[in-house]
């Protein structure tokens, strides 16, 4: 391996390493909600098994699904269909698996609770 292809894997591996660390470190939970406002400019997104973020500003939402949803994966995508703006807990969603287009079997969503940098 040339030292140039060393460098830009080592800096492949330590950008991965980096996007890899707990998105809530530094973060204080507040009370849940039941529905969150969704804008175009963000998304949510899958952040392991049992997680489903969405960036509001400075404010990072987290839910889940309510019981099992065994598509739910990183790098898949979610389907869901919003009505009036929002997504609520009790919402159905779906996901694709990358390289798939059948989607998996519909999932729910749990309670939103949001999470705010910590006072310094």
């Amino acid at each position: 391996m040339t030292r140039a292809a060393l460098l830009l894997a080592t800096l492949a591996l330590t950008g991965a390493a980096r996007h890899s660390r707990d998105p809530f470190e530094g973060r204080v939970p507040g009370p849940t909600k039941d529905c969150v406002e969704l804008n175009q400019q963000e998304g949510l997104v899958i952040a392991d098994e049992h997680t489903i973020t969405y960036r509001d500003g400075s404010r990072l939402w987290r839910t889940g699904p309510m019981g099992n949803c065994p598509a739910l994966r990183p790098l898949a995508t979610l389907v869901v269909e919003v009505y009036g703006g929002q997504v609520c807990r009790g919402d159905r969603f779906r996901v694709v698996e990358p390289g798939l287009s059948v989607p998996s079997g519909f999932c729910r969503f749990g309670a939103f609770t949001p999470y705010t940098p910590a006072p310094r």
